[in-house]
């Protein structure tokens, strides 16, 4: 039987516009991974399980594994690769400093859900909201409290950055209570080595 036959599609990955020819059993982590060499973004179970494929179509955290390239038509496709542009992204250094990532295998699908959920809320995440956005996201290795640690530290930063939530309005919706604060001695403290 010949191979199938190649659909072209039309799609921006990372800020980039390109035509792309697809066979259309392809699946957007072969091709990211393998025609685009964007290797960031990881094969894991190819069963849409692990999450550590996750990329973010037009804003949107997607398991790249499960998804068709030819569905990306039209479409606006993010991967990790693209989430610090210029220097590391507050989620990277966040993750750094809560030691969060061992083996690093599930970090780039961690870190593409974790920037749409703080995207998404404008404000500071809870811990809870952080392990809810997770839940499709396994981590082996470090069993998760540092990652949440990492997630809501991270929004902090982020949101104060972007003076996100500053009226009182927004500061109401979220309670000081939920938001976790970094322990004593939990995380290296600044220039430490």
């Amino acid at each position: 039987m010949p191979p199938p036959k190649s659909v072209l599609v039309n799609t921006t990955i990372n800020g980039r516009a390109m035509s792309l020819a697809v066979p259309p059993n392809r699946t957007l982590l072969e091709v990211l991974r393998y025609d685009l060499d964007l290797i960031g973004t990881k094969q894991g179970c190819d069963k849409g399980d692990c999450g550590a494929c996750s990329v973010q179509i037009d804003g949107v955290p997607m398991l790249s594994c499960l998804t068709l390239a030819t569905k990306i038509e039209g479409r606006r496709v993010d991967t990790v690769e693209n989430l610090s542009k210029v220097g590391s992204h507050p989620l990277e250094d966040a993750m750094d400093r809560w030691n969060a990532a061992q083996c690093g295998f599930c970090t780039p699908g961690i870190l593409m859900v974790a920037e749409n959920l703080i995207a998404e809320k404008n404000r500071p995440v809870t811990r809870e909201e952080a392990a809810e956005a997770l839940a499709g996201n396994l981590c082996r290795c470090t069993g998760y409290t540092k990652i949440l640690d990492a997630v809501v530290d991270a929004s902090v930063v982020m949101t104060e950055s972007e003076e996100v939530g500053t009226t009182d309005a927004a500061a109401e919706t979220t309670d000081a209570s939920e938001v976790m604060t970094r322990p004593e001695g939990d995380a290296p403290t600044e220039g430490a080595e």
